[in-house]
């Protein structure tokens, strides 16, 4: 059963219920191969790349016939709602990022310490701390690294979180199988961007690189 009513019946409502303009974008992703960063800052021509690209994971639970996480690409994080080009979406989106002057970061919710199976889903109060530096401006006073693969800004800290978890490399036992398995992400990447024909070179040079 499903109604509908006023807004204003709603105690303490807010009227016209607008906001201003984000200062601060969040990506989500949940990485089931366990080698992208808890948190990155990304660059305008990265945000679009990884807006485009859309890259999470089918977790069991909300996905039919899902046992374990798969890896999948989903253009703007929506590909089935999309009526017109994730090209397009994508400049709208680096408009918006350059005018009003909003940092992007790419939070995974996924695994640490190795991929599925092996490794562990990255504590939500981590989580929670991280994505709190990021809105609150923390994150602007911190030092930053890139990332030698996914060329990502990687957080050297961040209030509240254990340091050691935010440079993924460093939770695997194993850094060679970190940088085998890292590798082999960076490719499904510039595998699956390589649809977008009409995307910016800027854009195409901001993703992966595994060479």
């Amino acid at each position: 059963t499903r109604v509908a009513y006023p807004v204003d019946y709603i105690p303490n409502c807010v009227i016209p219920g607008i906001g201003g303009h984000p200062k601060t974008v969040i990506f989500l992703t949940a990485d089931a191969f366990g080698v992208l960063p808890p948190i990155s800052k990304l660059t305008n021509s990265q945000a679009i790349y990884h807006f485009m690209s859309g890259y999470t994971s089918k977790v069991a639970g909300t996905e039919r016939g899902i046992t374990e996480p798969q890896a999948t690409f989903s253009s703007c994080f929506g590909q089935p709602f999309l009526p017109l080009s994730a090209a397009l979406y994508g400049e709208m989106l680096s408009q918006r990022i350059i005018k009003y002057g909003a940092d992007v970061y790419l939070v995974n919710t996924g695994w640490t310490g190795g991929p599925y199976g092996v490794g562990k889903r990255i504590e939500i109060q981590q989580t929670r701390a991280m994505v709190s530096a990021a809105l609150s401006g923390e994150l602007d006073q911190v030092k930053f690294h890139h990332h030698p693969i996914f060329k990502v800004l990687v957080p050297e800290s961040v209030p509240g979180v254990d340091s050691n978890i935010l440079d993924p490399q460093k939770t695997w036992s194993d850094p060679v199988a970190y940088e085998e398995q890292a590798k082999a992400l960076a490719k499904r990447f510039v595998q699956n961007f390589k649809k977008f024909h009409n995307a910016p070179d800027e854009v195409k040079d901001a993703g992966p690189s595994f060479e």
